[in-house]
């Protein structure tokens, strides 16, 4: 709540702004919060807001709470794992090694299903008080430099750490199934936090709400960022960052038919700001290329653009994933194999005798087609159309910093949306954190750019 008369927020309303700032940072720094004991202390978070979101709506005499139809999906998802745990599924038989009959609920993994249901309670509770408490162009302003100096900082510490020792995270955690980056297990999932964080980044950077002394600073960001993303050698990653800088790029020059004289001016013309982007992407991307070079990234390079796989099989195993969840989904095309369930169900598809260990299809569409069916993949259809259009109206209806803001965060949750249809950069908490975070900043009211 804030005090009208004072012009300030009240303590708890403060203080779950702050919270919701800095769950997505400690995430990141615990190894991205792969780890279930690390869901210990996200649940303390998740609780502290819940505790504070409680206090602020007793004190203010009314619940504070967005009603953006963009957390309709995410509610989705929750009654369909709910459904998931129901018990309609064929029972199991009690045998001599079983002394109790296997679950009938219609998830084949309902412990999985049940642990994915308490995440997204979370990240459900995250996202409504980021639409809620990001409510203020001074808020806004706060989360952005936090995104874009945390992300930059990341990438300078996962390139220090790669040349140093690419073999731990913080030089203490081995990853001996997984080649990690900064503090992420798996390094192509950092290549998909650099990709939001970069959004951002090239947004004001290109944009004209920005002196030149800091737009320095976005440059140097943004190269860092880059060349942490090349160094990954991740496929996905440099697809994935692609699609950001041509997002921002377009949406750059589409909305500069709406700048007002002011703006105007201060880029000469339209047609300047047109042909600015892509000069300034062709130059951004010789730097980026010069230093990967320089700090001796070739090897990266080569295998992020494909030049150095010794795998015939260019999707590397990814095609047989894919054709499994296929026929989980024809096998299960309503409701799906249950919420994490693609682990466990995947054996009896497995045509490579167990070849592979796997626990994710490499796709979010196709696991999520395949673990929640025609009525998981509705939602989560519904949650991008959602997102595009609202941020779509931001970006039309806003200017400035506002403007700048929406379509940074929206190009960097397509690059991840990009990078997701090869790979599951969302499964990992942190990465979720922060698309979620970037979703609120995304869809932020454009009648609020007058408020502060």
């Amino acid at each position: 709540m804030v005090d009208t008369k004072t012009s300030r927020y009240s303590w708890p309303n403060s203080t779950i702004f702050l919270l919701i700032c800095i769950l997505p940072v400690v995430s990141t720094l615990v190894f991205g919060a792969v780890d279930n004991t690390t869901w210990a202390l996200i649940t303390i978070f998740w609780a502290a807001i819940l505790l504070l979101w409680t206090i602020e709506s007793w004190t203010a005499g009314e619940i504070r709470f967005s009603d953006h139809a963009i957390q309709i999906p995410l509610f989705g998802f929750l009654v369909i794992g709910i459904i998931q745990l129901l018990p309609f599924g064929a029972a199991g038989e009690v045998t001599d090694a079983l002394s109790i009959p296997a679950s009938n609920a219609i998830s084949i993994d309902p412990h999985s299903t049940r642990f994915f249901i308490s995440r997204l309670a979370v990240y459900i509770i995250f996202l409504a008080g980021g639409l809620t408490f990001v409510r203020t162009k001074d808020r806004l302003r706060k989360v952005v430099i936090l995104v874009i100096i945390f992300g930059s900082a990341m990438a300078f510490f996962g390139i220090l750490q790669r040349l140093a020792n690419p073999e731990g995270i913080y030089g203490m955690r081995e990853t001996p199934q997984a080649i990690p980056f900064g503090p992420f297990v798996n390094q192509h999932h950092f290549a998909s936090f650099m990709q939001m964080t970069s959004g951002l980044t090239l947004a004001f950077l290109l944009g004209a709400t920005l002196k030149l002394d800091k737009k320095i600073l976005l440059l140097i960001a943004l190269v860092v960022m880059s060349a942490a993303t090349i160094l990954t050698g991740s496929r996905g990653g440099f697809i994935g960052i692609f699609s950001v800088f041509l997002l921002v790029i377009v949406l750059h020059a589409i909305s500069g038919r709406w700048s007002n004289p002011a703006e105007s001016a201060s880029l000469q013309t339209g047609r300047l700001r047109s042909v600015g982007g892509p000069i300034a992407l062709v130059c951004i991307a010789l730097l980026v290329l010069g230093v990967v070079l320089f700090i001796g990234g070739e090897d990266s390079l080569m295998r992020g653009i494909g030049l150095s796989l010794d795998d015939p099989d260019i999707t590397t195993g990814r095609s047989h994933f894919w054709s499994v969840a296929l026929k989980m989904f024809l096998d299960h095309p309503f409701i799906g194999v249950g919420w994490e369930a693609f682990g466990v169900a995947f054996t009896p598809y497995d045509t490579n005798n167990g070849y592979f260990r796997v626990d994710q299809a490499h796709n979010e569409y196709l696991q999520v087609l395949a673990e929640g069916g025609i009525l998981g993949f509705a939602c989560l259809a519904a949650f991008i159309y959602l997102l595009f259009r609202k941020s779509w109206r931001t970006i039309r209806r806003s200017s400035g910093m506002i403007r700048e803001a929406s379509i940074g965060a929206l190009a960097g949750c397509f690059g991840i949306m990009v990078h997701s249809v090869f790979d599951f950069p969302l499964r990992t908490p942190s990465n979720a954190f922060f698309f979620l975070l970037l979703s609120a900043i995304a869809v932020f009211p454009a009648s609020r750019a007058g408020k502060s």
